[in-house]
């Protein structure tokens, strides 16, 4: 449910072109450089760090690892998806205050959806277990600063593909947005959504 939610939420922030969160519009910018579609290079980004979260845990764990590429598998067929969908709803057609809310509430129903895969931890977004691991492992428990350092790399990949194409896509005041409020909202979504589901944060042990 969290994957589909986070698609559709994600897929209307794209839709607007008026920002959205910083892992996907580096996506959108690779996608947008490479001339393929916004779900293959979700799909490979993905798989990318889902490497790297095994290197941040430092052990190897299969099924957190295969969990991972299974969630971007969906998550990257259904963005496409719901993209498309939201073209031919004529939502980037839209007046610039109605695409603004629209990004709005595609920010707050992906927080939304984040806050339900993370506490129920059992396979996530891979850039979502970053942020998990980032928060539990590294910064105890803090979600805010854990998204600001885990941000950190898609503003070097926006960089990056600016310099090379001259050309920047979906980076627009729902980017700030999500810069600023995606901890404070998964941290209201915690406390307020679904308050039956709890945290369940963990990381095996080997022996």
């Amino acid at each position: 449910m969290g994957l589909v939610i986070n698609a559709f939420g994600n897929g209307l922030t794209v839709a607007t072109n008026m920002g959205a969160a910083p892992w996907t519009a580096a996506e959108v910018n690779l996608a947008a450089w490479a001339q393929t579609s916004v779900g293959m290079t979700m799909f490979i980004v993905g798989v990318l760090v889902a490497v790297a979260n095994q290197l941040l845990i430092r052990q190897w764990y299969r099924w957190r690892f295969w969990g991972e590429v299974a969630f971007i598998t969906g998550f990257s067929y259904f963005i496409d998806i719901f993209i498309a969908l939201f073209d031919r709803l004529g939502v980037p057609r839209l007046p610039i205050l109605v695409q603004v809310l629209l990004c709005g509430a595609g920010i707050m129903i992906f927080c939304a959806a984040i806050s339900f895969y993370q506490r129920a931890n059992l396979i996530m977004h891979p850039n979502d277990d970053t942020t998990n691991i980032l928060r539990f492992l590294y910064f105890k428990g803090r979600v805010g600063k854990a998204l600001l350092v885990n941000f950190l790399v898609p503003i070097v990949v926006l960089v990056i593909t600016t310099i090379i194409s001259h050309h920047l896509y979906s980076v627009n005041v729902g980017t700030v947005l999500c810069v600023l409020f995606n901890g404070p909202l998964i941290g209201f979504a915690d406390r307020h959504f679904w308050r039956g589901l709890h945290h369940n944060f963990r990381v095996k042990v080997n022996n």
